[in-house]
Formats: structure tokens, C-alpha cells, sequence
């Protein structure tokens, strides 16, 4: 089978998906239908942790410190979990980490079947979640470019965009309603039946030993990771933005509140499901990203829009619009998302990709939990809709100052950038494992 015959077709073909990546390469495929299995599944806990948060509390504080307690789990297990992932065999690691999500998710279970709930057990769960998620992200993002060729990089990262779009959209707009009419017992229950249909799928899995030239998982190696990214300015400015736009600009710990405030309880599984629904958008048409060259630029135009949408959000008070917003935000957030990893797996050496992947990871991951603090925090002290239109609003401002002071993010160009025209040539003639 040639890429001729794999690739889009003209027309509405050219704005499609590019099913290349999945239909080519086998653990390609199995990764995808574990993550989305997965990723549907812990959709289901991250509706129903904090609603039960709100439940035992009604504080808007309460739910936000949430993403204080995640905060600290992510940044030592996240740069660490990516020493691991350059160092050790990744499909290991991508498996005993789903195990212990999986297990997590039976002590939830358990806890929420005590007479008496208890609020520290679901503070101590959400940390080690955090940790867990901060040692197998590295990983997985350290892995999947490893079983697809170069040339169809930026089509695998456009699919898996796809699978956590769609379980993005059927997690949360299940758990709305298995919270609301079955309880957190039963959230639980399917999030740990989920893993384990996952963790057969790894198993299948070929294995991924480090590179030859790999480092032991040390401060040493953590250090090499952090000074080969503080070298990539381009690379440099893709974190900052987004951690810009999401501490800012991340409205999720006070949307159980919003839903109460437009006197619309039933919206808030819909309200969790919106921004994942635009990312799933955005996947289903991103035949066009492969075409996209500058994704610096597109990068920080994407998290600008985001900055608004969440604005708009917090300013209208119909609740059908606050769903369009959000669902914007959400197509703006993928835009982003497609452009940061298509720029990072093009660019990044393999011997460096977990480390990388860490740092990655701590963009992604603390600067939304940073923003559940803060838009919690802002919205106790001032209202949610003051909390969720002034950050909008101080995101575009962040996002516009670092566009001017990152002049490489801004030309950067796939086609002419030396990193990834050394990584082309060196990917060139070699068969994914």
C-alpha cells in the first residue's frame, strides 16, 4: 500500500482527517483505541470529583484548591516521569501507570460507597492521580512518534487530537448524567472498567526499550532535558503561551457554579463537554494542518481567540451561548494543541523526547491547575462571571506581550527550521518499530 493510496483524497478529502498513521501502523492504532478508551473513562472521574468536592463543601474555593493539590504531584513526578520515559522501556511504563489509575479508581469507588464521605480521601486521590498522569504522559507522548514514520507525524498528532476530542465529548456528557441520576459509585465503577479494557490493549504492544545513548534518570538528565529546551526559544515560547492561556483563561473549577448561576444544573455535563466538542471539530476537519507550515503563529493566534471565547463566556447570560463560547474555546484550544505537538515531535531527538515530554507536560498540566486556583479563588472573592470574563480578558493581553517578545515562535517555519531538517534526515529511511 502506498501513501498515494493512503492519502486524503481532493476536496472535501483535503479537509478530512488523514487516516494514514492509523491504518499503517498497527501500534499506532492500539495506542489510540487504549487512549480513547482510557481517556473516555477518566472523563467520567474528572465530572465527578469535583461535583462531589462541591457536594461535601459548596465552595467554590473548595473545588479550585483541587488544582493547588494536583499542582506539586505534577511538577516533581512530571519532570522526573520524563527521566523515566528516556530511560526506561515505555511500554512498561505506559502500563504500570494505566494499572494504577485503574486501582485509583477503585478507591474511589470504595470511598464514595462509605455511609460518610470523606473529603481528604478525594484531595489524596486527585494527587495521585497527578503524579500517576505526570509519569505516563511523558511517556506516551515519548512513545507513539516512535511507530510512525516522520512524514506522517503531523497527520498521527492530528488523530490523536481526534481521540481525545471524541472521548472528551462522551465522557463528560455521560458523566453529567450518570453523576446526576446513578451517583459516584457508578462514575467510578465504569472509569476502572475503562482501564482494564486498556491495559489489555497495552499489553499488545510492542516493546519500546530507551535509545542507546540514553541517560540514567537523575537530576543530571532532568537538567540536560531543561537546558536543550531553554536552547529552542521556539520551543520555549509554545510553553509559555500556553501557560499563559490557561492560568488565566481555564474556567473548568467554577462551571458547577456557573451552571447554578444561569439556573441551568442540567447544562453542566454539556458545559464539561463543549471544549472537548470544538477540539473534536477542529480533529474532524484537520486535513488542512499538514498544510500549515508557521506553527508558531498559529499557535498564539489560537490561544488569543481562546482568551475571548472564554470572555464572551463569562459575559453572556444565555446559557445556550455560554455552550457556544465554550465550544469555541474549545476549537481554539485544539488548534493550539495540533500546532505545539507537531512543532515538538518534528523537532525534538529521540533520546530527549520524555524529558522534553515533561516540560511539555508541566505547560499543559500546571497551568490549568494554576487556573482552577485562581479562577476559584477570583470567583469567591468577586463572582464567577467576574472571575471567568477578567481572566479571558488578561489572557489576550499575556498572550499579545508574549508574541512580541518571542520573535522565533513567531517565524518559525517547518520547512526551513535546522532541528527539524536534521530530524527529517535522520528519520529519512528508518521503519517505525
Amino acid at each position: 500500500m502506498t501513501d498515494n493510496n493512503l492519502a486524503p483524497a481532493n476536496g472535501l478529502g483535503r479537509l478530512l482527517p488523514d487516516l494514514t498513521p492509523w491504518r499503517a501502523y498497527p501500534d499506532f492504532r492500539r495506542l489510540w483505541i487504549s487512549g480513547l478508551i482510557s481517556n473516555s473513562g477518566s472523563s467520567l472521574t474528572l465530572i465527578a470529583l469535583p461535583v462531589q468536592v462541591k457536594d461535601l463543601t459548596g465552595s467554590a474555593a473548595a473545588v479550585g484548591a483541587i488544582g493547588a493539590v494536583e499542582l506539586l504531584p505534577l511538577i516533581m513526578f512530571g519532570l522526573y516521569g520524563g527521566a523515566l520515559a528516556d530511560a526506561f522501556d515505555k511500554r512498561q511504563l505506559l502500563l504500570w501507570t494505566e494499572v494504577g489509575q485503574g486501582l485509583l479508581s477503585a478507591l474511589l469507588l470504595a470511598g464514595a460507597l462509605l455511609p460518610h464521605q470523606t473529603l481528604w480521601l478525594l484531595y489524596v486521590a486527585a494527587a495521585i492521580q497527578a503524579a500517576l498522569t505526570a509519569v505516563q504522559r511523558p511517556t506516551l507522548d515519548s512513545l507513539w512518534p516512535r511507530v510512525v514514520a516522520h512524514k506522517h507525524l503531523a497527520a498521527a498528532t492530528a488523530l490523536n487530537s481526534l481521540g481525545w476530542g471524541i472521548s472528551g465529548v462522551a465522557g463528560p456528557a455521560v458523566a453529567g448524567l450518570i453523576v446526576a441520576y446513578a451517583g459516584f459509585p457508578a462514575a467510578y465503577a465504569a472509569d476502572l472498567a475503562t482501564f482494564i479494557i486498556s491495559v489489555a490493549l497495552i499489553t499488545q504492544i510492542a516493546a519500546q526499550p530507551p535509545s542507546p545513548n540514553h541517560s540514567r534518570p537523575s537530576l543530571k538528565s532532568i537538567t540536560e532535558g531543561a537546558r536543550y529546551a531553554w536552547s529552542r526559544k521556539e520551543l520555549l515560547g509554545t510553553y509559555v503561551v500556553d501557560i499563559a492561556a490557561m492560568l488565566f483563561a481555564m474556567p473548568i473549577a467554577v462551571l458547577p457554579f456557573l451552571a447554578d448561576e444561569l439556573h441551568a444544573e442540567w447544562s453542566l455535563g454539556l458545559m464539561y463537554a463543549t471544549a472537548p466538542a470544538g477540539s473534536l471539530l477542529v480533529s474532524l476537519t484537520s486535513g488542512w494542518t499538514s498544510r500549515v507550515h508557521r506553527h508558531g503563529r498559529m499557535v498564539v493566534l489560537a490561544a488569543a481567540i481562546w482568551g475571548l471565547a472564554i470572555a464572551a463566556t463569562g459575559v453572556v447570560s444565555n446559557v445556550w451561548l455560554v455552550l457556544l463560547f465554550l465550544t469555541l474555546a474549545g476549537c481554539c484550544d485544539m488548534v493550539s494543541g495540533i500546532f505545539r505537538g507537531t512543532m515538538w515531535h518534528q523537532t525534538i531527538p529521540d533520546a530527549l523526547r520524555g524529558r522534553l515530554a515533561g516540560i511539555e507536560l508541566l505547560s499543559c498540566s500546571v497551568g490549568p491547575q494554576l487556573g482552577h486556583v485562581r479562577s476559584g479563588s477570583v470567583a469567591a472573592w468577586a463572582g464567577v462571571r467576574f472571575s471567568v470574563w477578567s481572566g479571558g480578558l488578561l489572557c489576550v493581553g499575556a498572550v499579545t506581550l508574549l508574541a512580541l517578545s518571542l520573535p522565533s515562535l513567531m517565524s518559525y517555519d517547518a520547512r526551513t527550521n535546522e532541528h527539524a531538517a536534521r530530524s527529517r534526515a535522520q528519520r529519512a529511511d528508518a521503519t517505525p518499530a
